[in-house]
């Protein structure tokens, strides 16, 4: 008879999943950078900072790992009580996760909002933190190469080190699929905590909402961005439609601040607001995977940002 092998299997590596998020000053890049690890649209883009609202988590599934990445707001000196409540659930974001990353733009040099939120890492000692170059796509490799030696001079200056310093660029693809490598060994062993096919948490009637901001945000005044809130009143599916052909009702309310902004979201004879119609339905028809019809109606809610009534009752 065969003699067996004394050689026992090669073990194979433990499957982790844990919690990351992104962190940096508005306009870094996290949205963008969490949608091309996803590798579908979970966080709303924009060119204007500051869009981003409440934490978005998406969900990499990898056979080796998960990793559950939460986009954060952008951290900044905040100028109404909406803006104090989105700092703290940044704070309250990089306390709970496993992994942190920091975003600084390669187009930008680090500035006093970026070492601002340097030093509060700094005194969060055990949680690895990875410094991620974005936007590598807009630089030279000189202005790269200094921005990589300045934000390592950084750390060191604070006391710490970062666990990896990435330059990626999430819209050219380029070193996304190796930040994930990198993430993933950081994580904890764990089995995945979100089922198998998963893209994120995020309830669906938030995501519509985002969605319809997403596209009212566009091409708008730059002071408009901060004072549109979007709230999803009711999605139902329309009665005595043919099985084969559904079509789901969605009413939502877009929110400003003053009178005044009404006539600039609404644009003339309505032809705005049809716009943001028309943008916003194919992205939430994709989103849901059902034909939608989507009835948009703008509202005054007298400066909400700095009221905290108004801001409880737009989910704030």
């Amino acid at each position: 008879m065969a003699r067996m092998s004394d050689r026992s299997p090669e073990p194979t590596a433990p499957h982790r999943a844990g919690f990351a998020c992104f962190v940096g000053r508005p306009n870094a890049g996290k949205s963008t950078l969490t949608n091309a690890l996803v590798g579908t649209k979970v966080a709303i883009t924009s060119n204007r900072p500051q869009t981003t609202r409440h934490t978005v988590r998406g969900i990499v599934h990898r056979p080796d790992a998960q990793l559950v990445l939460v986009d954060t707001p952008g951290l900044h000196k905040p100028r109404t009580l909406l803006g104090e409540r989105l700092n703290d659930v940044v704070r309250a974001t990089w306390s709970e996760v496993d992994v942190i990353g920091f975003c600084l733009p390669a187009d930008q040099k680090l500035g006093p909002g970026d070492k601002f939120i340097v030093k509060e890492l700094a005194g969060i000692k055990k949680t690895p933190k990875i410094a991620i170059i974005t936007k590598t796509d807009l630089v030279e490799s000189k202005a790269l190469a200094e921005q990589l030696l300045a934000v390592h001079q950084l750390a060191a200056e604070l006391g710490f080190e970062w666990a990896e310093i990435v330059p990626v660029s999430a819209v050219g693809d380029n070193q996304v699929q190796l930040l994930a490598d990198l993430i993933a060994p950081l994580l904890p062993e764990s089995p995945p905590l979100y089922p198998e096919g998963d893209l994120t948490d995020e309830p669906e009637m938030v995501m519509v909402a985002e969605l319809i901001r997403e596209a009212a945000l566009e091409g708008v005044r730059d002071e408009l961005p901060h004072s549109i809130a979007v709230v999803v009143e009711e999605m139902i599916p329309r009665e005595n439609r043919p099985a084969d052909r559904p079509l789901l009702d969605i009413h939502a309310n877009v929110y400003i601040e003053r009178p005044s902004q009404k006539g600039i979201i609404i644009g003339p004879k309505g032809s705005r607001l049809k716009e943001v119609g028309m943008k916003s339905r194919k992205h939430i028809e994709a989103l849901l995977g059902t034909p939608v019809f989507l009835d948009l109606h703008v509202k005054v809610a007298k400066d909400w940002q700095r009221d905290p009534k108004q801001l409880r009752k737009l989910g704030f």
